[in-house]
């Protein structure tokens, strides 16, 4: 058996570890079977952004007409679209990979590993042991029991980065965040998009009228069918249909297309490495469970990322690589705080979001409101009056900035001065209310929401 000093499972956010316990001099496994790198770079949020940035550009093409340009697209080359993606992430991944194979004290096993005993794994022919542990194993497409799609083939948030040729016709189960992403870039391509969602809103997690004008822009492009569970998949002829359930009324409706892809949520990696035979206990979702500090149920051994299925974007787990790495040697430990956390769909129009939604901000403070239009900015009216607002959600006394949601174009900049004021000194709307914004960026919607607060209306 070989001793190592840390021990990092996925690498992921795990390569801040693994660098960070490098440069300390100490001894180090890595245990990645697959691609180096972990779910971003690979299969996640770089793949999918090059694939939405041509989307973005066609769909504003598709806008220009009410800006007074008349402008056609003669062809999308789906080809060039995905050899850029697959050249940028294979660079990435290799880049990565050397860097690691030519660091000393770090030993890279590239097989699957399992847990034998408390700190004690096997990967491939060998047995390790660590006395600090990171598991950082990420998470998968969950696929639903849906009778029939094992026979009919059906694509992935990973498998569809391997596609060749685009689909003339795709149905798109799931209407979450990886769903929406895929169904703009689908649709901008030429492809007819349909998107069959179990619950009743698109993006479910975000505030209710986010949900509701997301879904009016969108189905100018694709077919939303909300309230649907989708119950049966068959092949016929080159078509695949997919049968669905109304949730309402229990009528079925069919659906045929000629791919299916799933995005139906995500379940931990952790059911494969035997965590019971380290003491490292799951929820019952099969995440891994943690304390405050990431800190599993056994004493050294800590988890982050997907894995855990708190927050799971790819910023949230380089945070919590931070905090897990500081708590495994101090004293002093520091509590994980999601309080705000940011994160971004980049479907057309964007969508982003930090903090607390309006019905979770009442039940514990005395909150004010406040909305504005991008349509009633100088840049809003430049930009052709785009659909799109800004929602701010303060406590009445304090002004602390308990939650941001924004849709509409560049939403994902936007939010930002609103996560950073949150995350000042008093986090209050203070220093967005008070710094000069540029005459006339689209950023003064910003200012213009905290300008408009109001009381929340019981």
């Amino acid at each position: 058996m070989k001793q190592f000093d840390v021990l990092v499972i996925g690498s992921g956010s795990g390569m801040l570890i693994t660098s960070a316990a490098v440069d300390q001099g100490f001894k180090v496994a890595l245990v990645e079977h697959g691609r180096m790198g972990g779910t971003c770079i690979n299969v996640g949020c770089v793949p999918s952004k090059m694939l939405i940035y041509p989307a973005d550009v066609l769909a504003n093409i598709g806008d220009a007409d009410k800006l007074g340009v008349h402008a056609t697209v003669n062809a999308v080359d789906f080809n060039n679209i995905m050899t850029r993606m697959r050249a940028l992430v294979n660079e990435d991944s290799g880049r990565q990979a050397a860097a690691v194979e030519a660091t000393p004290n770090l030993t890279w096993l590239k097989e699957r590993g399992a847990f034998t005993s408390d700190y004690t794994m096997q990967v491939g022919s060998r047995t390790i042991s660590a006395k600090i542990i990171f598991i950082v194993s990420g998470a998968r497409t969950a696929i639903p029991p849906v009778m029939g799609l094992e026979n009919v083939g059906y694509l992935t948030s990973n498998s569809v980065l391997e596609l060749q040729t685009p689909p003339k016709s795709i149905i798109i189960v799931g209407g979450g965040y990886i769903g929406m992403e895929y169904g703009h870039f689908f649709s901008a391509i030429g492809s007819k998009t349909t998107i069959i969602q179990r619950p009743f809103r698109l993006l479910p997690e975000e505030e209710p009228e986010i949900s509701d004008l997301l879904k009016s822009e969108v189905e100018k492009h694709m077919e939303i069918y909300t309230g649907y569970e989708a119950i049966e998949a068959k092949q016929e002829g080159t078509l695949k249909t997919l049968v669905a359930k109304n949730r309402q009324d229990a009528s079925t409706k069919d659906f045929s297309a000629e791919a299916i892809m799933v995005a139906t949520g995500r379940i931990s990696n952790a059911d494969s490495l035997k965590l019971e035979k380290t003491g490292v206990k799951l929820d019952e979702q099969g995440f891994i469970k943690v304390d405050d500090y990431l800190e599993t149920s056994k004493k050294n051994i800590f988890a982050f990322g997907d894995a855990i299925g708190k927050q799971m974007f790819k910023h949230v787990a380089n945070y919590e690589a931070g905090i897990a790495w500081h708590n495994a040697f101090h004293d002093h430990k520091v509590n994980v705080d999601f309080s705000a956390a940011p994160h971004a769909v980049f479907t057309h129009p964007q969508v982003a979001s930090v903090g607390l939604k309006e019905e979770e901000a009442k039940q514990h403070h005395k909150i004010l409101v406040g909305n504005a239009l991008y349509k009633d900015t100088a840049m809003g009216a430049a930009l052709g009056f785009p659909e799109g607002f800004v929602k701010v959600i303060v406590e009445q006394e304090t002004g602390k900035i308990l939650g941001a949601h924004i849709i509409g174009p560049e939403a994902s900049i936007l939010l930002q001065e609103i996560t950073n004021a949150m995350v000042s000194e008093k986090g209050d709307f203070g220093p967005i209310a008070k710094g000069m914004h540029i005459h006339p960026a689209l950023n003064e919607v910003v200012q213009n929401a905290f300008g408009n607060l109001h009381e929340h209306e019981h």
